[in-house]
């Protein structure tokens, strides 16, 4: 890991949402085939602070956690990965679960949601602070995935938008969509419109800015978003569709996976910055070891590149080289630092061992 930034007393980043316990089966092996599974912790806002800590930034986990030994042995892991810990609360009695099967070759991988009721779906509206925790921060990111956790959940989530504009700070937001816990009565373009009219940097794949904005493009090109095919005029267009519904946006990002199999996937992206469309190179990835993480790692790479003042194409290949490294690493958090990532763009890909 890089040497990270001496603690201050607050971080620069922040990123608030829901860090799950992962079971997930051994190997490539169905659940629950065999006695075994095997448990880590990880989640979309987690595994971006976890990998903006490998990169050597400052930053803060902001949730909640049960006050049991689940909860303590997530709060070490956070801790270990160099991740600020301090403004998360300890409330409620469940920490949320979710089970993975991992795919191999025609067979998809598949998530079982058990986080119902957990201490950040029950945390009341006015539990969280923003203003205390926002302190000396610059920037902070969150995602579509804890607004569909319920009402009050959701309802945090718009108040720390607000605040963090309020301060000036820059928000990213990745629109994540997932369709299996949206439950609450409300649909995601409901309440993800209203959240990402104070995002700066918006984050995504197409079916999140369809699904989670309602935003989709021109029929012709619709397919071929559909059809993974990576025509960067389709891409383009929906770029710019989202950018003119959300005038505040300075930046949309998307990711662009081609999935041939669970275990060969095409990977690149795009940002729009309002006037230049860039894509990335194109990374061929076989024998994937684990694609879960994959987008927020990319989150995370952006981030870092557009704090570093990088130039917006320069940010967009750090993000997807550092999200292509990830594929090849086991468990939801991105184990890379900043050198690991200017190997793989300066043109080593080869995995030839370093001595």
């Amino acid at each position: 890991m890089d040497k990270g930034i001496e603690m201050r007393e607050n971080p620069n980043i922040i990123t608030f949402g829901e860090i799950m316990l992962r079971l997930k089966s051994p190997g490539k092996e169905r659940l629950l085939v065999s006695s075994q599974l095997e448990a880590t912790f990880g989640g979309g806002e987690a595994n971006v602070a976890v990998s903006l800590a490998n990169f050597g930034l400052d930053v803060g986990f902001v949730t909640a956690l049960p006050e049991n030994a689940l909860g303590d042995a997530c709060l070490r892991l956070l801790k270990s990965r160099g991740v600020d810990t301090r403004k998360i609360l300890r409330t409620g009695t469940r920490l949320g679960i979710y089970f993975l099967e991992e795919g191999a070759n025609q067979r998809p991988s598949s998530v079982i949601y058990d986080r119902s009721n957990s201490s950040i779906a029950l945390l009341p509206v006015d539990a969280i602070h923003w203003k205390n925790i926002f302190e000396g921060c610059n920037w902070f990111h969150i995602t579509g995935i804890t607004p569909a956790l319920s009402t009050t959940a959701a309802d945090i989530s718009l108040n720390a938008v607000k605040i963090a504009k309020e301060l000036g700070i820059t928000v990213s937001c990745d629109f994540n969509f997932r369709k299996k816990l949206w439950n609450y009565g409300k649909s995601a373009p409901e309440v993800m419109r209203e959240i990402v009219e104070y995002v700066d940097i918006g984050i995504a794949n197409e079916e999140d800015c369809q699904k989670s904005l309602d935003i989709s493009i021109p029929e012709t090109s619709e397919k071929t978003v559909k059809d993974g095919k990576l025509d960067p005029q389709a891409y383009k267009i929906l770029a710019e569709k989202v950018l003119s519904e959300f005038p505040n946006l300075k930046k949309q990002c998307i990711t662009l996976r081609e999935s041939f199999s669970a275990s060969h996937n095409g990977w690149s992206a795009c940002l729009h910055n309002g006037t230049d469309f860039f894509v990335s190179r194109h990374y061929d990835i076989r024998n994937i070891v684990d694609r879960v993480g994959g987008g927020d790692s990319f989150a995370a790479g952006i981030i870092y590149g557009l704090s570093a003042n990088l130039e917006d194409s320069k940010a967009l290949e750090f993000a997807v080289a550092a999200s292509c490294l990830k594929h090849s690493i086991p468990g939801d958090f991105n184990q890379v630092s900043v050198s690991d990532v200017n190997r793989l763009l300066g043109g080593d890909a080869s995995g030839r061992v370093q001595r």
